[in-house]
């Protein structure tokens, strides 16, 4: 029923739910708990969460939250499409500090499983897309944090040039991965 590959970060799932299309449209089963169990995906999601960007070059990110309220995503485009980027910042993890990004659209369908202990954000690559994500945790404001999503020394290959780049007062304030002490442990 589903389709998935292994990025190259441990832990980061790229799926593909599969589409049953006639005449009409199509309907695709965009979650299901026993079919993520079997691919090795046992978060237990209790939150969603929906983002509309107006703008094509809108990022969000790159966002996490710390332990006790850190969160595994499961992240969909719902219209349009983004550019998404998972960031690894667990502690004594083999990609510690590397990231991977990959296009996410609402035509294909594809998701991003992000494990916890990864910073995670997107760039809208069309105007008025809307982002839906599930969460393993609760929004916890006290836990809230980040990283800049522009940071030289990550060196994230975004599809927007800085000038032209779309951020919130909260995200331009991010702090940078040079100094971040990791909440996060690699558990392999």
């Amino acid at each position: 029923m589903m389709d998935v590959r292994h990025l190259g970060l441990p832990g980061l799932l790229l799926l593909r739910p599969r589409r049953f299309a006639d005449g009409r449209g199509h309907f695709v089963e965009t979650y299901n708990e026993q079919t993520l169990a079997g691919v090795g995906i046992t978060a237990r999601f209790v939150q969603d969460n929906q983002s509309y960007s107006r703008n094509s070059g809108t990022i969000r990110g790159l966002h996490f939250q710390v332990p006790p309220a850190a969160q595994a995503k499961l992240v969909r485009v719902v219209r349009g499409s983004v550019y998404d980027v998972a960031l690894d910042v667990r502690a004594g993890s083999p990609a510690y500090g590397r990231w991977e990004g990959t296009r996410l659209t609402a035509d294909e369908g594809e998701q991003l499983f992000v494990p916890r202990g990864f910073a995670h954000g997107f760039c809208t690559l069309e105007p008025d897309t809307v982002v839906a994500y599930k969460v393993d945790a609760f929004y916890a404001a006290a836990s809230d944090s980040g990283l800049i999503w522009n940071d030289p020394m990550l060196a994230i290959d975004w599809p927007v040039r800085s000038d032209q780049a779309v951020l919130s007062d909260k995200d331009l304030r991010l702090g940078r991965f040079d100094g971040f002490e990791s909440p996060f442990r690699y558990e392999g």
